[in-house]
């Protein structure tokens, strides 16, 4: 199982970035993105933060990859590529954007701007549109399946016009709390709720791993 969407006490999850890893490894993970929420009010603080839990982590226990993120969260569309610029100087290796889901007022434009600029992955896009899904397979840029509950009522919409198109599906579990962690077993019926086939399931799983490939190869992680 790998993960590349999770949130500690370093923003609004509750666990700190050791018990959030220990408890991932119990499940099963062999990979884990520590991807707090930021916004320009603390990009500068929580980046560095979990950059420094994840190099210290990372010399002495070799049992799981933990990857420094952030998620950039609810913040104006305009801002969006800049702050990415920002927690890439900062040394965030996994940018995600939080998306337009159904459940919260996210800004309307956030989809589209952040599909323009230097992120991973689009979380849990809600209703996304067809050319917002195109331009995410122009530009590389995973749109995610979620099993965090709200945000995954639209798993629908979006992996069936992620195969249409042919954009890069990826799963995640937006998680804030221990409960919120799920297996691969899980993981692979929510893939299957979202109508994927057995084949496109396994694809999707393996999206994680060749993102993390990526990261190592292009940002010296």
């Amino acid at each position: 199982m790998i993960d590349l969407h999770t949130h500690s006490f370093l923003s609004d999850g509750e666990l700190s970035p050791a018990e959030l890893l220990q408890r991932a490894k119990e499940k099963g993970y062999k990979a884990l993105g520590i991807t707090d929420h930021a916004d320009p009010s603390n990009i500068d603080w929580v980046i560095p933060r979990i950059v420094k839990f994840c190099q210290e982590v990372s010399r002495v226990d070799k049992g799981i990859k933990v990857i420094p993120g952030v998620e950039l969260t609810h913040c104006p569309p305009a801002l969006i590529g800049e702050l990415a610029r920002r927690a890439r100087k900062r040394g965030a290796k996994l940018i995600l954007v939080h998306g337009q889901t159904i459940v919260e007022p996210v800004p309307e434009g956030t989809n589209r701007a952040a599909l323009e600029a230097d992120i991973d992955i689009l979380a849990h896009p809600g209703l996304i549109s067809e050319e917002e899904v195109k331009l995410a397979k122009q530009r590389g840029i995973f749109l995610e399946i979620s099993s965090r509950k709200g945000h995954c009522l639209s798993n629908g919409h979006v992996a069936r016009l992620a195969l249409e198109h042919g954009a890069k599906l990826i799963l995640n579990t937006d998680t804030h709390s221990p409960d919120d962690l799920i297996n691969i077993d899980e993981a692979r019926k929510i893939l299957q709720g979202a109508g994927l086939s057995a084949e496109k399931i396994e694809e999707v799983l393996d999206n994680s791993r060749k993102l993390i490939k990526k990261i190592e190869n292009e940002r010296n992680f």
